[in-house]
């Protein structure tokens, strides 16, 4: 059995993963490292004081608190990231320091700890990025690929990247439906838009599956499919209002060279209805 750390652990993916490594019994130790203590006061109670979770106050620009939630640790999960663009376009300089920074001290603190290995989460924004939180995490991207070569030690570091989690904390799918029981009316840069279409549980699985099976220098990147942003809001029920495309999104978002929301196999408006069954 091993001793797993989730940084951003009270975050929509942490919350997932820690359901899916509890259940799955996968772990007898589950370190839940993030700022957010009525969060982690939160989880403990929904898992009833389960004895194999641990919480650790701390930011991840804390190199010292990093450390010492390291001790023992068998796998880092590093999910903790200032997520939102709009955030990035006037706060640069904060997303520097959680997501760049951040990450160099989860790649020193996991090899001063001598974890054996580390999964990164980035995003599909990190390729050909536009915007400061694209840039911020294809850089946190290559910092941890390169630790491989740049921190010779018996830890290992891979990088797992996908889309927009359908559902997540601050998504379309749940300020759409809120929009869409107040007024019916949703705000749409361009619906010819394409996003990629990911589920939580197919996350947690890619994620797991990674820590698992890694050797390390993995760059994992899932073929998913996508769908129209005019299509989600048909599928959802809502009328949209058109507002153009700002400078720091894409039309099309891609994960890689050949993988582009543009060209991947599209959901059509009745499967999208379908999925969104499935989505909280």
């Amino acid at each position: 059995m091993t001793s797993i750390l989730i940084t951003g652990g009270t975050g929509f993916l942490g919350n997932a993963l820690v359901e899916e490594i509890l259940n799955r019994r996968l772990s007898e130790r589950v370190c839940i490292y993030s700022r957010d203590e009525h969060k982690q006061a939160s989880m403990r109670t929904k898992h009833h004081d389960d004895e194999r979770l641990r919480f650790f106050v701390g930011d991840v620009r804390d190199v010292k608190r990093l450390r010492r939630a390291m001790h023992g640790v068998d796998i880092v999960i590093h999910a903790a990231a200032l997520k939102r663009i709009e955030v990035g376009q006037y706060n640069p300089d904060e997303m520097l320091k959680t997501n760049v920074h951040g990450a160099i001290n989860v790649i020193e603190a996991a090899a001063d700890a001598v974890v054996p290995k580390v999964v990164a989460i980035s995003t599909d924004k990190a390729y050909r990025p536009v915007s400061p939180y694209g840039f911020s995490k294809a850089l946190a991207e290559n910092l941890f690929l390169a630790a491989n070569e740049t921190h010779p030690s018996t830890t290992r570091y891979a990088v797992v990247r996908y889309g927009n989690v359908a559902g997540s904390t601050g998504s379309v799918i749940p300020k759409w439906r809120d929009l869409v029981d107040k007024l019916g009316v949703v705000p749409v840069t361009d619906p010819d838009c394409t996003r990629f279409w990911m589920t939580i549980e197919h996350a947690v699985r890619l994620v797991i599956n990674t820590s698992i099976g890694m050797c390390g220098g993995e760059l994992v990147i899932p073929a998913l499919p996508a769908y129209r942003l005019g299509d989600l809001a048909e599928a959802m029920g809502a009328k949209m209002n058109i507002r153009g495309l700002p400078a720091h999104e894409k039309l099309h978002e891609s994960m890689a060279d050949d993988n582009c929301s543009e060209t991947a196999t599209r959901m059509s408006v009745e499967q999208l209805k379908m999925a969104l069954t499935h989505v909280n």
